[in-house]
């Protein structure tokens, strides 16, 4: 027993298990703070001292105490140490305890301008900054400026939804009954989705692991997550169909194309027997499809929303990965009757979409400039994805395993046994290299070598130097590792 803050604290780790020690004295401490055992403003030990006390390796406590920080659990003052978060001023609201610190999501605080593969995002130096100023140009320049200026319709700005619904048609992928909705990103797109079919105890299909807005969004909203397990091709279909007959879920959201986070790529055999999965249960299908235009190389893969003839495929893509991030420009294509309905959703949230940004983006695709620019967005996209793929298969330790995708912007990898990613972490963040580890993608339980690698917005020679620390640590922590298990020399 030792003391945490003002309270005898027994956390009873069980160094047997295969749950990490410092997961296992996370969870300790954050049920203490969650029940109010630990007050807000409570001084922790430092990590030495506690680690003292527990008779841990100090590494251990840190590693506790990072995701206690990034869970919004405690907050850290250097030179002060690390105290419970939250609290209200005598009479006040005491907002910590009105917000549940388990509905929040922090990336790993990184050091300053480190190599970082934590963003699954564009790289800002392939901006044509140019191009784009012509096009905002343009905009400025027409006549019906001040009604592009006024309040629209929820829809979206109806010239780009006309055009993005004729390319929709041209490509096969929208049918007749079909109708397309603006939003501000895919991630607008999902959440008005959950609010138009879900409630509160509902369940949802989706790939494991997935990414942490998905995870983070539908948790807000209640529901019980159902993981299907991602492999190098994608997700399995036939555990697709089992979790679904037997979970019998409002809906699937898969991500077909460069999945995030394995960039996993499902091919058409398998998207064909998905579809017949989701008909047999009759579960609607949210194809989110924001990499499917980053193909570096081999054969694109039809649509799921083209495969599927019954109507119960909803298309979710996106200008946020292959143009600019910061205009926030999605849409939903699918069967009028949804797309009215979340509309109607999209209204009661918003009002209307924002048209300049619509309208500029219009701009930028009628006059040829954005498929110039995602010629030159696929070329740096596939020498970066070269440079890590490389970088990995010569600095990575042996027995490491990692996807190989064909196009996105992320790459998967498990490390060998025992090595535990996020434990890891804080050691590459020193030296100026930062990572996701699988814990914040996993749905189920995680894998505590995994991490997800990010490439797109690094140059290769920065992927090459970052893959090259990590490599060597890692293969530090190995060889520390098989010398902890050596057996002692027979004494003569």
């Amino acid at each position: 027993m030792v003391w945490l803050g003002w309270m005898v604290f027994s956390p009873g780790l069980e160094h047997e298990s295969e749950i990490p020690l410092y997961r296992q004295l996370y969870e300790r401490i954050a049920a203490k703070i969650r029940s109010r055992e630990l007050n807000a403003g409570e001084r922790l030990p430092a990590t030495r001292e506690l680690a003292g006390q527990l008779g841990l390796n100090r590494t251990t406590v840190s590693a506790a105490y990072e995701l206690l920080e990034s869970a919004g659990l405690i907050s850290g003052h250097v030179g002060r140490g690390s105290f419970v978060a939250g609290g209200a001023a005598p009479g006040g609201v005491d907002w910590g305890a009105m917000l549940d610190p388990s509905r929040t999501w922090r990336a790993p605080q990184t050091a300053i301008d480190p190599i970082s593969f934590v963003m699954s995002r564009p790289s800002r130096d392939l901006f044509p900054l140019d191009d784009f100023r012509s096009a905002c140009e343009a905009v400025l320049h027409r006549a019906d400026l001040a009604d592009i200026l006024q309040l629209g319709s929820p829809s979206g700005y109806e010239p780009l939804r006309r055009y993005l619904l004729a390319q929709a048609r041209a490509e096969g992928i929208a049918s007749p009954e079909d109708d397309l909705l603006i939003a501000n990103g895919c991630q607008q797109a999902l959440d008005l989705i959950g609010r138009v079919l879900l409630r509160p105890g509902d369940t949802v299909a989706i790939e494991d692991p997935t990414y942490p807005g998905l995870k983070n969004l539908l948790g807000g909203m209640g529901v019980r997550l159902a993981g299907i397990p991602m492999g190098s091709d994608g997700l399995d279909p036939a555990q697709a169909a089992r979790v679904l007959e037997r979970d019998r879920p409002r809906f699937l959201v898969v991500t077909p194309n460069f999945q995030n986070p394995t960039g996993a790529t499902l091919p058409l055999a398998a998207r064909r027997a998905l579809l017949d999965a989701a008909r047999a249960a009759k579960v609607p299908v949210v194809e989110n499809d924001p990499y499917g235009h980053l193909r570096y190389e081999g054969e694109e893969v039809p649509a799921l929303k083209s495969l599927d003839d019954r109507g119960g495929t909803v298309l979710l893509r996106s200008f946020s990965k292959v143009s600019f991030p910061g205009l926030r420009v999605g849409w939903m294509l699918g069967p009028k009757p949804l797309i009215d309905r979340l509309r109607q959703a999209k209204e009661t949230a918003d009002l209307h979409t924002d048209q300049l940004s619509q309208a500029v983006l219009l701009e930028f695709a009628e006059s040829g400039r954005l498929e110039q620019h995602l010629g030159r967005v696929r070329a740096a996209g596939a020498e970066r994805l070269r440079a890590l793929l490389d970088a990995c298969a010569r600095r990575l330790p042996a027995g490491t395993r990692f996807t190989r995708p064909q196009g996105g912007m992320n790459l998967w990898v498990r490390l060998t046994e025992p090595l535990d990613a996020e434990s890891l972490l804080p050691r590459a963040q020193k030296q100026g290299v930062a990572y996701l580890p699988g814990r914040y993608f996993a749905v189920a339980q995680a894998e505590p070598g995994s991490l997800r690698l990010s490439f797109a917005g690094l140059p290769p020679d920065e992927i090459a130097a970052g893959i090259a620390v990590l490599g060597q640590i890692f293969s530090e922590e190995l060889e520390n590792a098989a010398r902890a298990v050596e057996p002692a020399s027979a004494m003569v």
